[in-house]
């Protein structure tokens, strides 16, 4: 599934002040939980911190793609922030991120999990989309430059 057909305005947050991962993961889940009926905060939050236990999902370049699978949920949905400042995110660059991609998946939907970071990791790829993304100053901008983004 491309990034586009996920994105939505009010699942965008730009220039977010989080100084910390757990904090950045919890503002992630918070926003998400606004956009499922039946899972709350801590869930997600459970849900992606049990995903960091295996390593981090800092990519690298100043980007994190935190997933976590729900099992009492079939819907998919990514939440997408910036940093106002990066945050050390044990990156595989040992880089601080400021751009990060919360992925929630259904828990028996792996081809579609898999394809959606491809497409994800596909677009943020992409250093001119990255120094785009990190000029943004609010939600609406960020939202209409990924929706715009020809790369998905």
């Amino acid at each position: 599934m491309k990034l586009t057909d996920l994105i939505s305005e009010n699942c965008t947050l730009c220039s977010v002040p989080a100084n910390s991962k757990k904090r950045i993961l919890e503002i992630l889940c918070e926003k998400a939980a606004e956009s499922f009926e039946n899972i709350n905060t801590y869930t997600l939050l459970e849900s992606l911190m049990a995903r960091e236990k295996m390593g981090s999902t800092g990519i690298g370049n100043g980007i994190a793609i935190p997933h976590g699978r729900l099992s009492q949920s079939n819907e998919v949905l990514v939440v997408i922030a910036t940093t106002e400042i990066p945050i050390q995110f044990d990156a595989i660059d040992n880089r601080p991120v400021d751009i990060f991609i919360a992925l929630f998946v259904p828990e028996d939907n792996c081809q579609q999990h898999l394809t959606t970071l491809q497409s994800i990791a596909k677009t943020f790829s992409d250093k001119q989309i990255c120094k785009q993304v990190r000029k943004c100053q609010s939600n609406a901008q960020l939202f209409s430059l990924l929706n715009n983004t020809n790369n998905n």
